[in-house]
């Protein structure tokens, strides 16, 4: 995925339990001058170029030309309730000493949720001293200003391993967490998206590309849920993961679940049919359809009509594209 992709996009994130004092993106002073209101989820459709905007106000009008009034209560209040201000919240409850050949340190339990919303999910995940040292060398590169008064914690020769020293990174850590996400432009970059997707992401491909589907599977649903967190403002950005839990659905005979994942992947690129993930999701749809004795009409002609406009060129096919990706 481009950087381009990353910079637009961003979202505030997800739900808090009730042990969990919330945290407000919105909160520090720097990022207030340049945004007085709260950021919250509706306000990403302000982002989007005129043209966009224009397009999207033309197909709302007319399909709330045929709407009753009841429908369109429902629909405005649906509105309302997308637009509640959300924020992430991260905690580090734990952390164990992990051994590799020779080697050995401590693994941070991180647990991400959301405030200001029903979503009852967490995503759960685990980083080390070095990834989070990695994580602020390449912020570093690209928002030195915005991270002046960002500090870290500084690596000691001895005690790592003491209770002491531990309880004091995971704290220092979780504000470290809380402060790059209140900074609009940090929470939204490539850089901070992949310190907490990429490692699974990079698990499940694998496991993918080895047959291993079921392990692939299970792995990609616990990402997707963040990634739509993280990735609110630019839904495309999460069709690659929704495509791989496409191909691993098919190939452990699951057509239902495959067809209904891919229905969510078409949704997110209706507007994006130039995308390399489109004509074979097509293809791949219209196929599950044909299992399933669903309509697939529809799905056909709009395939066809896609390679007409197409210059002849290699189509990879669904499961083509996702062994590919994140192929070091």
């Amino acid at each position: 995925m481009d950087q381009d992709s990353y910079d637009t996009a961003g979202r505030e994130l997800s739900e808090a339990g009730s042990r969990i004092t919330p945290f407000c993106a919105t909160a520090p002073s720097e990022e207030k001058q340049n945004q007085p209101n709260a950021e919250i989820s509706c306000q990403v459709s302000k982002e989007k170029t005129g043209k966009d905007v224009l397009q999207d106000s033309n197909t709302s009008q007319g399909s709330h030309s045929s709407m009753t009034t009841k429908e369109l209560q429902e629909y405005w209040k649906k509105e309302k309730r997308q637009c509640r201000q959300v924020s992430l919240v991260f905690e580090i409850p734990s952390t164990r000493i992990a051994e590799h050949h020779l080697s050995k340190y401590v693994m941070y339990k991180i647990i991400i949720l959301q405030t200001g919303s029903f979503d009852c999910n967490k995503s759960i995940i685990e980083r080390r001293y070095s990834d989070f040292e990695k994580l602020h060398r390449k912020l570093l590169e690209d928002f030195s200003e915005e991270m002046e008064d960002v500090t870290f914690p500084k690596k000691t020769l001895t005690g790592n391993f003491t209770e002491e020293i531990i309880n004091e990174r995971k704290l220092a850590f979780k504000d470290y967490l809380r402060l790059l996400y209140s900074m609009k432009y940090i929470r939204r970059s490539k850089k901070f998206i992949d310190f907490l997707t990429r490692p699974e992401l990079e698990e499940a491909y694998g496991c993918l590309r080895g047959g291993q589907y079921t392990k692939a599977l299970e792995i990609l649903l616990e990402v997707i849920g963040l990634q739509e967190r993280l990735m609110r403002g630019n839904p495309v950005l999460v069709v690659p993961t929704l495509c791989a839990i496409v191909v691993c659905h098919k190939d452990l005979e699951n057509p239902a679940s495959a067809f209904e994942y891919g229905e969510e992947a078409l949704l997110r690129l209706r507007v994006h049919t130039s995308h390399r993930y489109y004509i074979p999701l097509l293809e791949t749809m219209i196929a599950l359809a044909y299992e399933l004795g669903k309509d697939f009409l529809a799905l056909q002609e709009k395939l066809e009509e896609l390679k007409a406009k197409k210059h002849p060129a290699k189509i990879f096919t669904l499961k083509e594209l996702a062994v590919r990706e994140y192929v070091q």
